[in-house]
């Protein structure tokens, strides 16, 4: 996995490149968050294949689980991936809110995700 840091409008933002799953269970989100911090960024950009696909099963409570210590932690997160449909009405709500309220942005392409990282 690498961590490449970008500076927008004032704003770091990091970016993971990897071809692995990165993100298994809350404590690979905490690890993943402090490496970024240490960096020097509160705002991160992963791609989908980067997370288990159990994360994207809202019956798992995984996305949630993850997703509440990205919020406490005050750490805003872009997921990169083709959501336009979406396997379940539940996980369709899920992507609408989050992106509703910016903090956690599910999109499709690096540039939608610095453009809204950086609105932040």
């Amino acid at each position: 996995m690498k961590i490449n840091i970008n500076k927008l409008n004032g704003t770091f933002i990091a970016s993971i490149d990897s071809n692995e799953i990165i993100i298994n269970n809350v404590q690979d989100a905490l690890d993943l968050m402090a490496d970024c911090g240490y960096k020097g960024s509160r705002k991160i950009i992963i791609h989908s294949k980067n997370i288990t696909p159990d994360f994207f099963d809202l019956k798992t409570r995984i996305a949630g689980d993850i997703l509440q210590k990205f919020s406490t932690y005050n750490v805003d997160l872009a997921i990169i991936g083709d959501f336009s449909n979406p396997t379940s009405k539940s996980l369709r709500d899920f992507i609408y809110e989050s992106n509703k309220i910016g903090k956690i942005n599910f999109v499709d392409s690096v540039d939608e995700a610095k453009a809204r990282l950086a609105m932040h």
